[in-house]
This record gives C-alpha cells, structure tokens and sequence, in this order.
C-alpha cells in the first residue's frame, strides 16, 4: 500500500507502461524482454494517478479509476509537466470552497497572500502592521541577496535575472536554466492542485492568468530547488536540458507532493496558519450537501416541504 499523504492524499507516476483492466483489477504491464510482468494498482487507495510518456490506457481501466475516486493527470516525464486532468465525480469541492471563499474576500485574500510571503521569509513573527506592498519589497530584496550569495559561491559575476521570450537564446545559462527549471516546478504544483480539485486560476498573490495559484505556491519553493539548481549549471552548454535532467533526478518527485498538499491546505484553512484540520475531525466533505446563509450547511436527500409555514 502506498504512504498516505496529507488529507488521505496518494500519489503514483507511471511512465512506459501500458494500463489495463483484468479479471482481477486494473494492472500496469511492463514489458521486460521476452515476457511481460503485472504490477496492480491499488486503485480503492489511490487519490491520484501521474500518467507520463509512454503510458497507453484502456477505458475499462480508466472506468474503473474513476469509479474509485482516482484523479488522473497527464503529466511529463518524472511529472514536471502537467498537460491535462481527467478528476472523479466524487472528488470533494471542500478545498476548492476554501479557496474561492478566501480568494473572493479582500481580507481573507490578504491573510492568505501575508502567510505566503511569511513563509518564504521562514518568519513567524512578521508583524502585522507590515502591509503587502511593503511584504513585496522584502521579497525583492530578499531575493536580490539569494542572487548574491549563490553568484558568489559559483564564481559569477552581477547576476541579473533576465526572462525575455523574445531573446531566448541570448541569455546567459543561468537564466536559461532557471527557467527551465521554473517549468519543470509548475507543471509538479498543477498536478497537485488538479489533485486537490482546486483552481490554478484563482491566485492570492498573482492574478491574470490561468496559472495564478500555481505561480503562488511554486514560489515557496524556488529558493531551495530551482535556484541553486540554475546557478551550479552557469557553465554548461546545454543548460535547459540539464535543468530538466537534474530537476527530475534530485528533486524526488513523491517528496515534494506531500509538502505542496499539506502547505496548501494550511494556507487555505481559516484561523489556523500552522495545521490543517484532521479530516476524521471534521464533516463528511465527500457528501453533498445543501447551502443556506443563515444556517450554513443542510444535508441533502431531505424533504423540506415540512417546514414550510
């Protein structure tokens, strides 16, 4: 049985496989050689199933994914691309009615971007009287020093980033390798967020774009990934490639899921900066339920008609 992760949050990459269903569940042959071996799935476990190149999947087995609740994303290799997601009827909407919920309300919204930047800065005692325009200049000078320490450590000169679509191939490697590297860490964010049946539109720091929330939660992680990654490659001659490379192989794709799960779900998680509620604690999100302003959730599958005078 895989590890469970936050909020009974699984994951599992495949990639040069081909997924099926048999008499006995969903299975993913390999071929090796001459024969072919079985490896079966633990669908009823699993919350989300990372497809990358090389997989092939029949309809029955995908039918039976998600009849089990299973999201599928369609991902790149070592999952640093995130291309589509196939999620379940029966995801819960809870973490995405956290969201919008914060996200709509200005003071909520603020609470949310302020946690963000507190985190980056490792600060938890950041004061409260510090307004977000001053919380960006922190963070632009926080990240000016980064630049220095790291150019200093790999013998380079003023580093300046510079992202100009326009003029690719005129930057230098460290650009083209962070940003590269940059890529490769949203495309691992959006699939967690698909995951969660969250919007990656609806940012707290970010806004105008489809990626907003991505860029947000990517960018607690930049200091401590893609940066010293971008920097040690300053004198290669292929440097997106080898970002590409590295990024997959030290990065440790299924530890990295859990931390995004759980920092998200903390983030959007009302009057608490440093848990997230036990879900055995809380209401049955996966049911549906009935709206009301005044008396919040009603269950579903009642008839009201009693109550009405």
């Amino acid at each position: 049985m895989l590890p469970r992760v936050a909020d009974s949050l699984s994951f599992l990459y495949l990639d040069m496989v081909r997924v099926v269903q048999d008499d006995t569940g969903v299975c993913a042959q390999i071929e090796a050689g001459n024969r072919t071996d079985l490896v079966y799935l633990p669908t009823a476990a699993l919350t989300c199933l990372l497809l990358g190149p090389g997989v092939s999947v029949t309809t029955p087995a995908l039918t039976t994914l998600a009849r089990h609740g299973t999201s599928v994303v369609c991902v790149g290799s070592g999952g640093v691309r995130a291309y589509s997601g196939i999620l379940p009827d029966s995801l819960t909407t809870h973490w995405l009615e956290q969201q919008v919920a914060a996200w709509a309300d200005p003071n909520r919204r603020l609470d949310v971007a302020r946690r963000m930047y507190t985190q980056r800065f490792g600060d938890d005692d950041l004061s409260e009287q510090v307004t977000l325009d001053q919380l960006r200049g922190m963070e632009g000078q926080r990240m000016k020093a980064l630049y220095k320490i790291l150019a200093q450590q790999h013998g380079i000169g003023r580093f300046r980033r510079n992202y100009h679509p326009d003029q690719w191939d005129t930057q230098d490697p460290v650009n083209l390798a962070l940003s590269a590297a940059n890529t490769c860490l949203y495309g691992i964010v959006h699939a967690a967020l698909l995951a969660l049946g969250l919007s990656p539109a609806l940012g707290f720091v970010h806004t105008g774009t489809q990626h907003a929330f991505v860029y947000d939660i990517a960018d607690l992680y930049k200091a401590e990934t893609t940066l010293p990654l971008a920097f040690a490659l300053n004198q290669s001659t292929n440097p997106e490639q080898q970002a590409r490379r590295r990024f997959r192989e030290e990065l440790r794709l299924l530890r990295l899921l859990p931390r995004i799960v759980t920092d998200t779900q903390r983030l959007l998680t009302l009057g608490s900066a440093t848990e997230v509620p036990d879900p055995a604690e809380r209401r049955d999100v996966h049911m549906v339920h009935l709206w009301d302003p005044k008396k919040g959730v009603l269950p579903a599958g009642v008839n009201y008609a009693d109550g009405i005078s």
